[in-house]
């Protein structure tokens, strides 16, 4: 089975457990939502990791699940699965997808009707709400009725519940509903909550907590949203609705003085919070998102109107929203030894940028000019920007034509230098790694630069071990300084190439390379267990934007968001240095 397929398992496991018993089943149905989101966004086939022994290297995949997917792996089915699935029937994962029908108006309508067949029950659920049949299901109605067949209506013109959304694309989407919300007299404080606020590369439906002491003037507000295609629920404290494109926004409400633990649970993850509610009762204390409660002595509910004072209570340190994710940052927290991870505002220049010059390159050319590209960055209050054209095709250009090529950009570049003394301007180019482990462009044309920036694009489907000599030949070149995008993956399109990191962070340390965190949204690469690993073993980072576009050089925000889900701190970060120390790494030998 694909990690697609076992995603799609996992998320139907889910389900089930959300049908039979929600609240007996609490823990699993979301143990099992985690790890559907784990699987669908990890880069290695799950199926490689149960014949490496590595299945424990994955987030969020507890002992329990690591047994069902070697049961799965060795036998094609897991008989606790088919135990939990049983008495569904097979409809009811068709309908799911549907936008606005969950699991459990899903079983009604399929038990209801009698929908066994998952390809034909859409059409035959349209047909049961033309003739007005599902108006007549006690708690459905004749509204729920419009809204389920406009719902199946859209699911025909190929609308259906959407992959996860990258975190750029969730995050615009986000930003644009708390600045409307914020509009309101009403809003003290509006914040998305789950994989939103702990920046997963993914996002699924966005949810979003508002602190008011007027919650219907606040539930008002939201669903007045004008850029709405329809409200899907609307009450006392919460609401949801569809936006234009789809996308399914949640909302609750607290009072002010409430406000930090509901922001606390709904935050997440699952693993960190089940993890404190453990520490939590240890000292006799019970957690909800309401507040803290002392079981000893009996106390009422005590509040708090920040995480910081939630956290605080339990005396330990507030933990970034990033790294809730029970890796140990609770033990740190106790102690009070959190690292200070890395901001946005530590970033002092970006070195993957792609402009409009005219290099005749491989594929994908900017569409801003240098000049363009360079006064923005002064605006970013950056103290150096790397130009990293992908390299001149190597099929369309001899040695000497790439050698004229890069020389016109270079004298290009030193003319823009004259006018913008208070900025500096880096030679670089991202230079592909051929197959066969040599770069694209040859040691003459190499030393035109101030270094180079090298990747991979090409021949995905080789194996681990020659695509791991491949990068590391590629990165070997003294001007070779940062591996871009080290997995190759597209979040949502393709998984990427394999790479044995152990052998690619060894050669980084002893050489001092850098691993790249490339913002671009379909990216957002390295993962973060990844950049974890990186910044234990020593290996240093960069974060850039990839931009082909002015407004792409907005993305760092996303890099950096990643880095701290890595545990990343400013030392840990190449581009955090200022110019002269900066240059000094570019341009050491190895």
């Amino acid at each position: 089975m694909s990690n697609q397929e076992v995603a799609r398992l996992f998320r139907d496991i889910a389900a089930a457990y959300a049908i039979k018993n929600p609240k007996q089943f609490y823990f699993q149905m979301l143990a099992y939502q985690k790890a559907s989101e784990t699987v669908a966004s990890t880069t290695v086939e799950l199926k490689d990791l149960y014949k490496e022994g590595k299945l424990d290297a994955l987030p969020g995949i507890g002992s329990t699940i690591k047994s069902r997917l070697e049961e799965l792996f060795k036998k094609g089915h897991v008989a606790h699965f088919d135990s939990v699935l049983k008495g569904i029937p097979k409809a009811v994962f068709t309908l799911i997808n549907i936008p606005s029908i969950g699991p459990k108006k899903a079983y009604k309508l399929a038990k209801r009707f009698s929908l066994n067949d998952p390809k034909a029950a859409v059409d035959q659920l349209i047909i049961k709400a033309k003739n007005g049949e599902i108006a007549k299901i006690p708690s459905f109605g004749e509204k729920s009725e419009q809204d389920i067949l406009q719902a199946l209506l859209e699911y025909k013109k190929g609308k259906t519940k959407a992959l996860r959304m990258v975190l750029p694309y969730a995050g615009k989407i986000a930003e644009d509903i708390l600045t409307y919300l914020e509009k309101s007299p009403a809003v003290v404080k509006a914040v998305p909550l789950g994989s939103m606020r702990r920046m997963m590369p993914t996002v699924g439906d966005i949810d979003i907590a508002v602190a008011t002491n007027k919650p219907q003037e606040v539930v008002d507000h939201f669903v007045a949203y004008p850029y709405k295609e329809r409200v899907i629920e609307k009450g006392p404290s919460t609401a949801s609705f569809l936006t234009s494109g789809g996308k399914q926004i949640d909302l609750m409400v607290q009072p002010v003085d409430g406000f930090g633990a509901l922001l606390q649970h709904f935050t997440g993850s699952k693993n960190h919070n089940v993890h404190l509610r453990e520490y939590a009762l240890k000292k006799g204390l019970s957690l909800s998102e309401r507040g803290i409660k002392d079981l000893k002595k009996n106390k009422k509910l005590k509040k708090f109107d920040t995480e910081e004072k939630f956290y605080n209570a339990l005396g330990m340190s507030w933990i970034p929203p990033e790294i809730r994710e029970n890796q140990g940052e609770i033990e740190l927290a106790i102690q009070h030894k959190l690292p200070k991870l890395v901001e946005l505002s530590d970033i002092k220049g970006d070195l993957h940028i792609h402009s409009s010059f005219p290099i005749e390159q491989s594929h994908d050319i900017g569409q801003t000019s240098i000049d363009e590209m360079v006064k923005y960055a002064k605006k970013l209050n950056y103290e150096y920007i790397g130009f990293s054209e992908h390299n001149p095709s190597i099929s369309k250009h001899t040695r000497d034509q790439i050698y004229s090529l890069i020389v016109r950009r270079n004298e290009y570049i030193e003319q823009i230098k004259l006018s913008n003394k208070n900025i500096r301007i880096l030679k670089l180019l991202e230079i592909d790694i051929l197959a066969s482990g040599k770069l694209a462009v040859d040691g003459k044309s190499l030393n035109l630069l101030d270094g180079a920036i090298v990747s991979i694009h090409s021949s995905f489907s080789t194996s681990k071990k020659e695509m791991t000599k491949r990068a590391i030949a590629g990165l070997s070149h003294p001007k070779a300084k940062i591996l871009a995008h080290p997995t190759g993956r597209l979040l949502n399109e393709r998984s990427g190439y394999e790479l044995d990191f152990d052998l690619i962070l060894d050669f980084c340390k002893k050489n001092d390379k850098a691993l790249e965190i490339n913002s671009w949204p379909q990216r957002l690469d390295l993962p973060d267990s990844l950049i974890k690993n990186a910044v234990e073993y020593g290996v240093k980072l960069v974060i850039d934007t990839d931009s082909h576009a002015l407004d792409h050089m907005d993305l760092m925000k996303y890099g950096v968001a990643m880095a701290r889900r890595g545990w990343a701190t400013k030392s840990d970060i190449i581009n955090t240095l200022g110019y002269t120390d900066f240059i000094k790494w570019l341009k050491m030998p190895a």
